[in-house]
């Protein structure tokens, strides 16, 4: 399951000057707002944060003051040089939703074993996954559907590819075989 717990503390100070002592620390300013909950402010640890953001679709449970809220990352922000997080929202989650992002979660795991396994690539693999999942699709069903879909297309590019070299050795010949049918054309001031 993709779900992280982490504990975040409360934070009163704002500004560029709070923020910077908050990443001093080794935590990153958050704020976490949606379902009728007035917005918090809140300082999360940066590495365990920046952990749990490599896991596609990933739930956070955060604690906060005695209370645990399910949440996504809506919007992380970045240093453009080194990558660091600097700050990022976190908007509150169903239990629902929660399952949702974690099957989606635990298929794209799967998708990235099957495509190894298939010798396909990975990235390709997961788009049909996406594409069945926006059609409507169990996401945890469609990843044998996505490997056929990339297996189908494969084939498909391969038969194309070889229809058009066939074309293009027919229309070679062709010229060749004209060219030497012709004879060359002396000019008549010589």
């Amino acid at each position: 399951m993709t779900k992280v717990e982490i504990s975040a503390e409360p934070r009163s100070d704002f500004g560029k000057g709070a923020a910077r002592r908050i990443r001093r620390s080794g935590h990153i300013p958050a704020v976490i707002y949606g379902s009728g909950m007035e917005l918090a402010h809140v300082a999360v640890p940066e590495h365990d944060f920046d952990l749990a953001l490599r896991k596609p679709r990933v739930v956070l449970s955060i604690s906060l003051a005695g209370t645990t809220y399910l949440t996504k990352p809506r919007d992380v922000q970045r240093d453009p040089v080194k990558r660091n997080l600097e700050h990022v929202d976190l908007v509150i989650i169903t239990e629902r939703e929660a399952a949702i992002r974690s099957n989606y979660a635990d298929a794209v795991a799967k998708a990235e074993i099957a495509a190894a396994e298939a010798g396909y690539d990975a990235a390709s693999v997961i788009m049909a996954l996406e594409e069945a999942v926006a059609r409507g699709e169990d996401p945890l069903e469609a990843v044998d559907h996505a490997v056929a879909d990339v297996r189908a297309n494969a084939l498909e590019m391969a038969a194309a590819a070889a229809a058009r070299e066939a074309s293009d050795a027919e229309a070679s010949a062709a010229e060749a075989s004209e060219a030497e049918g012709e004879a060359p054309v002396e000019s008549a001031g010589e």
